[in-house]
C-alpha cells in the first residue's frame, strides 16, 4: 500500500488557530500531514509559543524525521491558520517503510538523522538565555568599522532578525535598549557599533 493510499484512508481533522498538534519530547503513536493551512514550530511556554524555529506549510507532513527513527518530537508544532490534517499511524507508517526497497529505506533515515540533528542543535540554542542569543547572533554578524571597531550592518528587518533567535521584536528591542544603556554597544537605525566585544562574549556564553 502507497502512502497516498493511506492518507486516503486516514480521517480529515479540523483544527484551530492556536491549537498543538504535537509536543516536543512526546513519543509518537501517529504521523500528521498536513492537508490545508499552516504550522508553526519551536517551544511552547504556558499557553503560548514563546520560540519560533520556523513554519510548515501544507501540503506536508509534521516531523516525519523523528518517525523514520522512530524518536520523540523535537519540538512543539501549534497551528498557525485553521488548519486539516490527517494522521497515519506510525505503526503502519514504518510497516510501509519496512518493505520499501532498501536503497530508499537509506535516503530517508540518512536524510531524517541530518534534519533530526538540526532541529536539536536549533533547540538546544533556543534553551540559551534570550539575551546571549542576541550578543551571540552580534557578534557572529560583526564586520570590521570605523578605526578597527566592530559593526553590525543590519540587512534584514527586525521581525526577520527577532525569528531567527526565536524571540519576539518587541524583546528584542528591549534586548538592543538593554545593551545600549550597559555600553556594550552604540547606535541606532540600521547600524550599531559593539563597544565591548569581550563582554559580549562573555555574554553569549554564559
Amino acid at each position: 500500500m502507497s502512502l497516498v493510499e493511506l492518507l486516503h484512508q486516514a480521517e480529515l481533522q479540523s483544527c484551530g488557530v492556536g491549537q498543538r498538534l504535537l509536543t516536543r519530547g512526546q513519543p509518537l503513536t501517529d504521523i500528521t500531514y498536513l492537508v490545508n493551512g499552516s504550522v508553526a514550530l519551536g517551544m511552547v511556554q504556558g499557553a503560548h509559543l514563546v520560540h519560533r524555529l520556523g513554519r510548515v506549510s501544507s501540503p506536508a507532513w509534521v516531523e516525519l524525521a523523528s518517525a523514520v527513527l522512530n524518536l520523540p518530537v523535537t519540538c512543539d508544532a501549534v497551528a498557525e491558520t485553521p488548519v486539516d490534517i490527517k494522521r497515519v499511524k506510525l505503526s503502519v507508517f514504518r510497516q510501509w517503510l519496512e518493505v520499501q526497497p532498501l536503497a530508499v529505506q537509506e535516503v530517508m533515515r540518512d536524510l531524517a538523522r541530518s534534519q533530526h540533528q538540526l532541529a536539536e542543535l536549533s533547540v538546544s540554542r533556543l534553551a540559551m538565555d534570550a539575551q546571549a542569543r542576541c550578543a551571540d547572533w552580534l557578534l557572529h554578524h560583526a564586520q570590521s568599522g570605523d578605526r578597527e571597531s566592530l559593526a553590525v550592518q543590519f540587512t534584514q528587518r527586525k521581525r526577520q532578525i527577532a525569528e531567527q533567535l526565536g524571540i519576539a521584536p518587541e524583546t528584542l528591542s528591549r534586548i538592543l535598549r538593554d545593551l545600549r544603556e550597559r555600553g556594550l554597544i552604540k547606535g541606532r537605525g540600521r547600524v550599531l557599533s559593539l563597544v565591548d566585544p569581550g563582554a559580549l562574549r562573555m555574554l553569549a556564553g554564559a
